[in-house]
């Protein structure tokens, strides 16, 4: 990770970094969100009480440069709990200086401190951008995701 960039917990004063972060991110998915989610979202990632729903924002030079987001939960197939790396972003002009990656291993140092050895993510099968750090830092599990 570079040394002048930090991953931190998102807090209540990061509110307007992390939603100018999180407005391109759905942006970059065509997709709105109403007012009141947006608030939910922020207030569920922001409570220290949860430990099912986590936000962290990537700081470098005092700017916020990324996003991530995860919920954690009970798995079928495995004793432990897992963690879905629900959100990732890193805004334009900081792609290609492994923030992605340093938000990656900062989710899954996270997981395996608090007992959660395994996490997962989705991305739409077009973002190749996105599709090429993850096969660096993961495997491909071959799964489709259905929806109803």
């Amino acid at each position: 990770m570079h040394s002048n960039l930090d991953i931190l917990p998102l807090q209540a004063e990061d509110r307007s970094c992390w939603e100018a972060l999180w407005t391109a991110y759905l942006a970059f998915y065509d997709t709105t969100l109403a007012p009141e989610v947006i608030d939910l979202s922020f207030a569920r990632y922001c409570d220290p009480a949860r430990t099912d729903m986590l936000g962290w924002l990537a700081w470098r030079g005092g700017a916020a440069v990324g996003l991530v987001h995860v919920i954690t939960h009970a798995h079928g197939w495995k004793p432990a709990p897992v963690t879905y790396l629900q959100d990732l972003f890193v805004v334009s002009e900081a792609r290609g200086a492994r923030i992605g990656a340093a938000l990656i291993d900062h989710v899954c140092r996270d997981a395996a401190q608090a007992g959660r050895p395994s996490v997962y993510w989705l991305t739409q099968s077009h973002n190749s951008t996105a599709r090429k750090l993850y096969d660096r830092v993961a495997h491909d599990t071959g799964f489709i995701k259905y929806a109803k």
